[in-house]
């Protein structure tokens, strides 16, 4: 978000947790790219900030409400509302003191998302299938005015991997459950409890396949009964997915279109090698 933008939505913050009694007197911006993540103080309450339109925050606090009573690992939320400030919405969580700053060993990494899935299967919510997900990129890439810094030929290109790699998905004919939609590790907090997961505005209906193409790769080599073949379409996939987001000209995600440019390169070397 914009600095005024950041303002506003930190006063949003600060106003929603006010309304459950909780001293909220300060805010340390912990995120900030098309949602604002704050650790609002004294009351230790970890706070995002979504623009209204479009949000979908009910659904991810849904989703994270039915895992918690399952007992996956999944971040605990402070309140089961969603506050709606203004332009804004407003959703309250636990804040978890990292306990490390080393990376997740890919073992538990691994384990902690099996766990995530077996609880998953138990939820029985309208889901969006993640090809709904991928349709999303190809309208952003078809449409010139919304990435108008995307070159022709990068534009044919992305367009054409998308297509390619969601049919490859969607037909691999793997069994589909409800996923995270982007378990990467910025999404994967560590504990003092072990890993849980964060951000579940993404969830979707796909193959287990589809969530580990966001993990690193070497988590997939502690998880059982994985078709390599099919993570790897994932994970061209994915990589194309959050390339075209990069080209949004209304992405804020920090250096974004270095990414986008760098995730191209990558994506035309993937094409080279596999063609």
């Amino acid at each position: 978000m914009q600095a005024y933008e950041a303002q506003r939505a930190t006063q949003a913050a600060i106003s929603s947790a006010s309304s459950l009694g909780l001293a909220a007197h300060d805010a340390a911006v912990l995120h900030n790219s098309n949602k604002l993540t704050l650790r609002l103080q004294p009351c230790d309450v970890l706070a995002r900030v979504a623009p209204a339109a479009g949000q979908c925050a009910q659904f991810e606090v849904d989703v994270a409400q039915r895992l918690a009573e399952l007992g996956s690992p999944v971040a605990a939320l402070r309140a089961p509302e969603v506050f709606v400030r203004g332009d804004y919405v407003v959703t309250l969580w636990a804040y978890y003191e990292p306990v490390t700053t080393q990376a997740i060993p890919n073992a538990d990494y691994a384990g902690a998302l099996e766990r995530l899935h077996a609880g998953m299967r138990r939820v029985d919510l309208a889901i969006p299938h993640f090809t709904d997900r991928v349709a999303e990129a190809q309208t952003l890439v078809a449409d010139q005015a919304r990435t108008p810094e995307l070159a022709d030929a990068d534009r044919v290109f992305l367009a054409g991997t998308l297509d390619r790699m969601r049919r490859a998905v969607s037909e691999s004919g793997r069994p589909e459950q409800l996923l995270h939609g982007e378990p990467h590790p910025g999404n994967l907090l560590s504990t003092q409890t072990g890993p849980i997961f964060i951000d579940f505005e993404t969830c979707c209906q796909g193959p287990i396949e589809f969530d580990l193409a966001h993990a690193p790769d070497e988590v997939a080599e502690h998880y059982p009964g994985v078709d390599h073949r099919l993570l790897r379409d994932s994970r061209t996939l994915m990589l194309a997915m959050i390339t075209a987001w990069r080209w949004d000209r209304d992405d804020q995600f920090p250096d974004g279109r270095r990414l986008g440019i760098e995730w191209l390169s990558e994506l035309r070397k993937a094409a080279a090698q596999s063609g």
